[in-house]
């Protein structure tokens, strides 16, 4: 057997990373992002290990459904641009997009994905929040959509979003990269149910079983109808606008805690955006 802390790929309930675990309650999976120290940040292996996580449950007759979910404050806060990479056991940072991040697997999924949002929820955070059937947060959660802050064109935001909440509250997430509240995240249609802080998971936990008290097949028909709603997002550009110019420039700007030099220095602020 491998040695418990040695990096190595997901198997079994084994999901490739000691910053995700997988715990069984009955047949409903709970994944929970953990990693603190980071702030819950993604690592390429842990948003592997959430699509694994996806593909796990759905080829297991025993697991009917799976809930995502974080620790403290944080649900997910998007990928780590730190370059910190401390659980890697493949080369996934040069393998990242969307066949290796959860994404198009959860809004796929014919097994049932409710989000149970505990914190703070941003960039890919938000896309899991979004693509799961149903995502259940706290009152204490907030949103956010920072990748043009970063220089990245994320083509799934472009395509989702406008479908779930409309065109021009997508216009204002995205291009202003606001942080939005929970109450204001449930009015625009983002996320459909809030509850008090604490209570998210044992409420995702009930919504899944009621998602799978309903027959499969009929189900799985519903959510293709419901996935036509969605556009699909334009893969080819992202991974251009991902390896660009701009994207390493956003990325030595987090680094290095400043504004990125596309920033006019009239409106540049202390600090990183």
């Amino acid at each position: 057997m491998p040695d418990a802390d040695e990096p190595r790929p997901p198997q079994g309930d084994w999901l490739g990373t000691p910053f995700l675990r997988f715990e069984r309650r009955g047949s409903i999976a709970v994944c929970r992002v953990d990693r603190p120290h980071r702030r819950n940040a993604m690592t390429p292996a842990m948003y592997f290990g959430v699509r694994y996580a996806v593909d796990h449950v759905n080829r297991t007759d025993d697991l009917a459904a799976l809930v995502i979910t974080g620790t403290g404050d944080i649900f997910i806060p998007g990928g780590d641009l730190g370059g910190d990479q401390e659980d890697s056991w493949a080369d996934l940072a040069g393998l990242l997009h969307l066949d290796n991040v959860p994404f198009e697997a959860l809004r796929n999924s014919a097994k049932p994905v409710v989000a149970a949002v505990n914190g703070f929820c941003a960039g890919g955070g938000l896309l899991i929040a979004m693509l799961a059937d149903v995502a259940v947060v706290s009152s204490g959660a907030t949103f956010q959509a920072p990748e043009l802050l970063r220089g990245i064109a994320d083509t799934g935001y472009a395509a989702y979003l406008p479908g779930q909440i409309g065109i021009p509250r997508a216009r204002d997430m995205l291009l202003t990269a606001r942080v939005i509240d929970a109450p204001t995240a449930l009015d625009w249609g983002l996320v459909t149910r809030m509850v008090e802080p604490g209570r998210e998971l044992d409420e995702a936990v009930e919504v899944a079983a009621q998602i799978v008290r309903t027959a499969p097949k009929a189900r799985g028909v519903v959510k293709r109808e419901i996935n036509r709603g969605y556009e699909r997002p334009d893969r080819m550009s992202m991974d251009e606008s991902l390896f660009g110019p701009e994207a390493l420039e956003g990325f030595h700007a987090f680094k290095e805690r400043r504004n990125p030099d596309w920033v006019p220095k009239d409106l540049r602020t202390e600090g990183r955006l």
